[in-house]
């Protein structure tokens, strides 16, 4: 089995389902990205919604989220919280809150500040575990990178998806 290493984080050899799509906007200063991938987990959706759906735990499987912090409940079982992200070496605070909560099937964050994104976890019971899919679209932050970073940045958060997955399947199966 192999381990990769992504910013500090080492990760086990999976396989996985990769669905990367990509829609610019038509304006010049808006570009979003899209990225979705799955991994399936031997483990039970209760215990691998439950880890992945507390953000005190993003940093621990999330390469490039530095810091969580602030994390307010939410009547809807959900929750607000603070994050510190990296990317490209560049720092970004921003704030997230689950705008749906629906326990061991899905959970869609909005995040907003530094980098603009919905993020949105589902989780499918299936013999033998959960599979778990990670979709982002997300505004490239374009007028601080510039345009020549663009498409780097997106391929960088291909491969953090893929690392993220890696991370939360290694320690719900561990």
């Amino acid at each position: 089995m192999r381990m990769h290493k992504w910013a500090g984080i080492f990760a086990l050899d999976v396989q996985y389902e990769q669905v990367v799509c990509r829609h610019w906007s038509s304006r010049k200063d808006d570009p979003m990205a899209n990225v979705e991938q799955s991994v399936m987990i031997r483990a039970p959706v209760e215990k691998v919604f439950g880890y992945a759906a507390d953000p005190s735990h993003l940093p621990e499987f999330w390469p490039s989220m530095m810091e969580v912090k602030d994390i307010q409940p939410l009547p809807s079982g959900g929750n607000r919280f603070r994050w510190v992200y990296q990317m490209a070496g560049m720092r970004f605070d921003g704030t997230s809150e689950d705008v749906e909560y629906m326990p061991n099937q899905q959970l869609i964050q909005k995040g907003k500040g530094g980098i603009e994104s919905t993020i949105t976890w589902t989780f499918q019971s299936e013999a033998g575990g959960t599979r778990v899919t990670f979709r982002a679209e997300y505004v490239v932050p374009v007028p601080l990178l510039g345009r020549l970073a663009e498409a780097m940045i997106v391929k960088v958060n291909e491969h953090e998806t893929e690392t993220l997955l890696a991370n939360l399947k290694a320690r719900m199966e561990a």
